[in-house]
């Protein structure tokens, strides 16, 4: 059945490639690293407003749930259905928050919000937001090596995850959803699909605020 839309299987991998881009030429000094913090604060954007107004998969309300849902999952009392499970939801939020924190404290330090922050503020002591981004860099390591052995594991229970992030099924069964012109399509397991036209305005719409912000700053 199918159950990714094409948007948010393109952000997954847009995702991986920006993030592997952003970490290696940090740690490294070389690449374009802050060209690389901008496209990734463009993308990160976008995620959070298609987790929001997007396809039912891939909107937050969708895959959050309680610690104590969780820990159910975990412990096998409850059984997973469609999309992220229960676990899964809450890395999704964690890679988030800690990509959007990257990009934020990046933009500090090029100096994108000086003429929003004091000087009294925290926010103007740029060995600190240096170091809190240098943090939230190792913590994405983490979290991406805490991703891949959860791949490895659903892989050993034969849920092939990284295929379905490609093909957009979760398994074999075919999909019988229905193209039709409307704003959202409705698969036979009753997942609404929002249309991709939807997610690429909204992807403008990103891309036109972090443009005026640099804008606005003088960056571009």
């Amino acid at each position: 059945m199918k159950v990714w839309d094409l948007p948010t299987r393109l952000y997954h991998w847009l995702q991986a490639l920006l993030c592997l881009g952003l970490l290696a030429s940090g740690f490294s000094g070389n690449g374009p690293h802050e060209i690389i913090g901008i496209a990734l604060l463009v993308l990160v954007l976008w995620r959070f407003c298609w987790g929001i107004i997007g396809s039912d998969t891939s909107r937050f309300r969708h895959f959050l749930r309680s610690p104590l849902t969780v820990w159910y999952y975990l412990t096998g009392k409850i059984k997973h259905t469609i999309g992220h499970n229960p676990a899964g939801g809450w890395m999704v939020i964690t890679l988030l928050s800690c990509l959007l924190i990257q990009s934020l404290t990046g933009f500090i330090l090029i100096g994108v919000f000086d003429i929003w922050i004091s000087e009294s503020s925290l926010l103007a002591d740029s060995d600190l937001i240096g170091f809190v981004h240098a943090l939230s860099a190792r913590l994405l390591i983490a979290l991406i090596g805490l991703h891949l052995l959860a791949i490895i594991s659903y892989k050993l229970k034969h849920v092939p995850l990284v295929k379905a992030m490609f093909t957009g099924k979760q398994s074999t069964r075919p999909d019988l959803s229905k193209t039709t012109n409307s704003a959202q399509v409705t698969s036979s397991n009753g997942v609404v699909f929002k249309q991709n036209r939807l997610a690429f305005c909204c992807f403008l719409i990103c891309i036109s605020i972090v443009y005026s912000l640099l804008k606005m700053t003088g960056i571009v």
